[in-house]
């Protein structure tokens, strides 16, 4: 996986505000339709995962699975984080072929 590619891109989309992390946070982003794709580190717990991924299932949100909550943190400048979502269009797409 293009790693590198992918996490300067979203720490692009995070000093353009266009993205929130945190479980609690991205459930109401994707219930209100704003994000456009979510991020979910492998090593989440499994009721996290399932949590997540059920809800982007149900909202027809894409998400994809990235390494481990320390690179996904690092890419934003923060702590470990789990889950990122995206509320950019342009971002989403562009972090999808990275991460295809």
């Amino acid at each position: 996986m293009k790693s590198n590619q992918w996490m300067s891109l979203l720490g692009l989309a995070n000093r353009a505000r266009k993205i929130i992390s945190g479980e609690e946070l991205t459930v109401k982003q994707i219930q209100s339709g704003k994000a456009k794709l979510i991020l979910l580190s492998a090593d989440a717990s499994a009721n996290t995962t399932k949590k997540i991924t059920d809800k982007c299932k149900s909202y027809e949100i894409p998400f994809k699975i990235v390494e481990d909550r320390h690179l996904l943190g690092q890419a934003i400048g923060k702590e470990a984080r789990v889950v990122v979502a995206v509320l950019d269009d342009g971002f989403a797409k562009k972090l999808v072929t990275l991460l295809d």
